[in-house]
């Protein structure tokens, strides 16, 4: 007689049925996972969409008046140059005539000036600042020993910014020969003077 036990064929199907039951549970778990993390780069992504859209509607409202104000920075100049052309001594002796003309035109230019930066356009504070290339377009170059070599000394047209961007820069001069010549001549002194050969001084008879 054999000693080998016949399988029992309903255990066999019991265990194989377990292991398929196990397979497509696992099968189902790992499809929830993946669309589980779908759905998650699709919400990120339409998230990320939503803010660039914000951010391209703000900037296309804010910049679409750039070529716009450019021409109205022309108006505030000339506005600008009507006032400063008009001397000191004959302001203050203006009959009421010109003093209210005088008076309308700055009016006019505050007025200009506010609306400017109602939409987020500002002047650029130049003079007195170190160079930047920029914000600022030099025009020429001032001697000025007072001044650090490389600030904007003068300020030839007022430069804007709107928003974050440019919108004209400022036309200035630069002084030059500063207290960065100053420093630079005063190391070159304390070099050649380091650099002398130094006098010894001879030594005397010894006492006897």
């Amino acid at each position: 007689m054999s000693d080998e036990t016949t399988p029992d064929p309903e255990t066999s199907e019991e265990t194989a049925g377990a292991e398929s039951e196990a397979e497509r549970i696992a099968a189902l778990e790992a499809e929830v996972s993946d669309l589980k993390d779908r759905m998650l780069r699709t919400l990120a992504e339409m998230e990320n969409l939503r803010r660039r859209t914000e951010r391209e509607m703000s900037d296309t409202r804010q910049y679409a008046v750039a070529n716009f104000a450019r021409d109205m920075l022309n108006v505030s100049d000339n506005l600008r140059r009507a006032i400063d052309t008009i001397p000191a001594e004959q302001r203050d002796n203006a009959d009421s005539v010109l003093a209210a003309l005088i008076e309308g035109v700055e009016v006019t230019e505050r007025g200009l000036a506010q609306t400017l930066q109602k939409f987020g356009i500002r002047p650029i504070e130049a003079e007195g600042e170190k160079f930047d290339p920029s914000l600022h377009q030099a025009m020429f170059e001032v001697e000025n020993p007072e001044l650090p070599s490389g600030s904007v000394a003068e300020v030839v047209q007022t430069g804007y910014v709107i928003g974050e961007r440019m919108l004209r820069p400022a036309l200035v001069g630069v002084a030059k020969g500063g207290p960065k010549k100053a420093a630079k001549a005063k190391e070159e002194t304390a070099d050649n003077n380091n650099s002398a050969p130094s006098e010894t001084q001879p030594a005397g008879d010894s006492a006897n």
